[in-house]
């Protein structure tokens, strides 16, 4: 683990090191939960099985003990913040997270030049309010990305679309139903690039 500085204060950076790393992935965590949530640690056995060095980020209202997620302004320079510090080296950056934490990494993505980002779990609105739709978060991403999304999550489907990809698995917003097909979407992906 590595601590961080950010203008927001400390970060926390859990590295999973690859034995022979051809990329490194970036995953940070939901509005309420942590690093250890089941999706991203699937995600992290994915990557590391097709040697992609995977870390996880705990933003610093989670490092500072509180529940509540910052908001998004403070969440994306304290995410900026971290990747410019990680010993990524000269390996192509992909980035992504779960719920909030794909929504970070898709407004940041250009910022930190990434490959390409994995959204788990992406929130496209709030339950029951489709109207407010978080599409243009997505649309802004100009690089490929892979959405693995529960089948009844009900912060919506995303849509596909040229360079975005949609892998609907069972089960709901926390991803835990299966995963197996979460894993395989993961690999997958990440070997085609």
């Amino acid at each position: 683990m590595i601590e961080l500085e950010t203008p927001h204060g400390p970060a926390r950076a859990h590295v999973n090191e690859a034995e022979a790393p051809v990329a490194t992935l970036v995953l940070g965590h939901g509005a309420g939960g942590g690093v250890g949530a089941p999706d991203l640690k699937a995600a992290t056995e994915a990557a590391l099985a097709v040697n992609v060095t995977t870390i996880l980020v705990e933003q610093p209202y989670r490092v500072a003990g509180r529940k509540s997620a910052a908001p998004a302004a403070q969440l994306d320079t304290a995410w900026v913040a971290v990747v410019e510090q990680l010993p990524i080296g000269d390996l192509p950056l992909y980035v992504g997270g779960r719920s909030s934490g794909a929504r970070v990494a898709c407004r940041t993505s250009a910022a930190v030049n990434a490959a390409g980002v994995l959204c788990l779990a992406f929130p496209l609105h709030a339950p029951g309010r489709p109207e407010k739709t978080r599409l243009p978060e997505l649309e802004q991403v100009t690089v490929p990305v892979l959405i693995v999304q529960g089948e009844s999550d009900p912060f919506g489907m995303p849509p596909a679309a040229p360079g975005r990809e949609v892998v609907a698995i069972k089960g709901n917003h926390s991803l835990r139903s299966d995963k197996a097909a979460l894993d395989a979407a993961v690999r997958r992906w990440l070997q085609a690039r």
